[in-house]
């Protein structure tokens, strides 16, 4: 997977938006103003993604790829390393998991507005 494919991938989901709140080369994606995922633009060497925390540590365990989150609270982040150690399809889950666990905890105004209530 690249930046443009990612890019991709997580604007398909609903509400999200793509900014550059840190600097400019940290793209951080939000759905209805909170983070699910963000990555450095220039590089593309890793994604950090938002994760359950008992899950967090299961997956750090069973793979290389995976570690706490780089510059995040590492209980509830993972960093995912963009090598081709963990394949798309699993890189494409996670994303897709990680905007469902932070649209899970919207505000239910939020919620409505996104139409998942």
């Amino acid at each position: 997977m690249n930046i443009e494919e990612f890019r991709d991938l997580c604007l398909s989901f609903g509400g999200v938006t793509e900014e550059f709140p840190f600097d400019e080369k940290t793209l951080v994606f939000k759905v209805m103003g909170k983070m699910f995922a963000l990555t450095d633009v220039d590089a593309f060497e890793s994604i950090n993604l938002k994760c359950d925390p008992e899950k967090a540590v299961r997956l750090r365990e069973e793979y290389s790829g995976v570690m706490p989150g780089y510059h995040m609270h590492k209980k509830h982040w993972n960093t995912i390393q963009m090598d081709g150690s963990i394949p798309d399809p699993l890189v494409i889950k996670w994303t897709r998991d990680s905007y469902e666990l932070v649209v899970a905890g919207l505000p239910q105004k939020a919620k409505r507005q996104l139409g998942v209530l």
